[in-house]
């Protein structure tokens, strides 16, 4: 059970338990892994095709990196919104709607990155997306709303 108070920072476990809110904090992580995949899966074809200069650029590196440390930070996010912690669900959301406006940007951009790393940016525009959406709705904000806090 979770713990409640100022000390913790957690919501009541009894919220935790109902099915609408269990179902959307599972639909989130589940989301969030995906990306974690998506993300690592996307370092590691950096690696293999790092002496090719026009598939692996400099860019290409610091944002892989970016979208595989931030999925990982992500997770650790989404499993303590899932154990009720205010912060991380405060910090799932801020991550998720930043990464998704970097992932937009990358997409529209013509000619800033590789055609590959553009497609595998907008798989994890899709995936953010549903992340942003849920972590967003009216259900989970109000499962993570202060005593008081509308």
């Amino acid at each position: 059970m979770v713990r409640t108070g100022p000390r913790t920072g957690g919501v009541d476990g009894e919220i935790l338990r109902e099915p609408e809110v269990r179902r959307r904090l599972r639909r989130t992580r589940q989301l969030v892994g995906w990306y974690v995949v998506l993300g690592v899966l996307t370092l590691g074809a950096a690696v293999v095709l790092r002496h090719d200069p026009v598939a692996v650029n400099g860019a290409v590196w610091t944002r892989v990196i970016i979208v595989a440390a931030t999925s990982l930070l992500m997770a650790s996010f989404a499993a303590g919104a899932a154990r009720g912690h205010r912060r991380a669900f405060l910090r799932l959301r801020l991550a998720s709607g930043a990464m998704l406006v970097a992932v937009v940007v990358i997409v529209a951009l013509p000619g800033a990155f590789p055609v590959w790393l553009r497609w595998e940016q907008a798989g994890c525009g899709v995936l953010l997306a549903g992340v942003v959406a849920l972590v967003n709705g009216g259900r989970l904000r109000a499962a993570f709303a202060r005593p008081g806090n509308p």
